[in-house]
């Protein structure tokens, strides 16, 4: 199975993907502010409703931008953070069907590689 991650607007998302590449389960909730305190429950949550545990994963895939900045740098650390303590590969894709590309970007990289965020604009830190 496949985790895809979307996390660049308030409503976060969950996508768990299957061996053929077809989605098999969703899950979206209302993330606002507190996403960073709600992605891993909500991942843990989502994963134990489909009967999965993170040992059934074999990639990740994470939706890499445009968006917010927050929530793009949190759900890549997440990603990154479970790819490597799990020891599988990790990937990001983007657009309108971002989770369906899922199986051909993890083909793609080689495990041990991980990912950055895609902005759409220059941060304004002040």
């Amino acid at each position: 199975m496949i985790l895809g991650i979307r996390t660049d607007q308030p409503r976060a998302e969950l996508v768990l993907i299957d061996h053929a590449g077809v989605i098999v389960a969703e899950y979206a909730w209302q993330a606002d502010r507190q996403l960073a305190s709600s992605l891993l429950v909500s991942i843990n949550d989502f994963l134990q409703s489909q009967v999965t545990q993170l040992s059934d994963l074999h990639g990740i895939i994470i939706y890499s931008g445009s968006g917010s900045f927050t929530g793009l740098r949190i759900g890549t650390t997440v990603a990154n953070a479970l790819a490597y303590s799990l020891g599988i590969k990790v990937a990001k894709t983007s657009g309108g069907n971002w989770a369906k590309q899922a199986q051909a970007a993890i083909a793609r990289v080689k495990l041990g590689e991980y990912v950055v965020p895609d902005y759409d604009r220059p941060p304004n830190i002040t």
